[in-house]
C-alpha cells in the first residue's frame, strides 16, 4: 500500500508539473504559473527516486498508476467523466503494475 500512495503522489506531481505550463501556454495563465511547475516536476523526480527498485521497472509499473491518475485528474479538474472503456483500461493498467511490483524475486 506504501508503494502504491508513493506512485500515486508520484503521478500527481508530474500532471501538476506539466499542467501549469499548459495552462500559461494554452489557456493564457500567468507566467508565474512555471514557478509551482517547476518545483512539482522536481518533486516528480524526487519521488520516482524514492521507489524501493530497480528503475526500469518502477518506470514500467509507475506508468499503470499515471494512467489511471490521469483519468481521475480528467474526472475531478476536467470535469469529463471517464467512460466504461477508460475505466476498464484503467483497470489493465493497475493489474499490469500490481504483477509488476508484486512478483515473486529472486535475491
Amino acid at each position: 500500500m506504501k508503494v502504491l500512495l508513493l506512485f500515486v503522489a508520484t503521478a500527481l506531481a508530474e500532471i501538476v508539473g506539466c499542467y501549469l505550463p499548459w495552462l500559461w501556454l494554452r489557456q493564457n495563465g500567468s507566467p508565474w504559473l512555471l514557478v509551482p511547475a517547476a518545483f512539482a516536476l522536481a518533486a516528480f523526480v524526487w519521488l520516482l527516486s524514492l521507489h524501493p527498485t530497480a528503475t526500469g521497472r518502477v518506470y514500467a509499473a509507475y506508468g499503470g498508476v499515471y494512467v489511471a491518475v490521469a483519468l481521475l485528474w480528467l474526472w475531478r479538474v476536467d470535469g469529463v467523466a471517464p467512460s466504461r472503456w477508460d475505466l476498464l483500461g484503467a483497470g489493465l493498467c493497475l493489474a499490469g503494475m500490481a504483477i509488476i511490483m508484486l512478483a515473486p524475486r529472486s535475491s
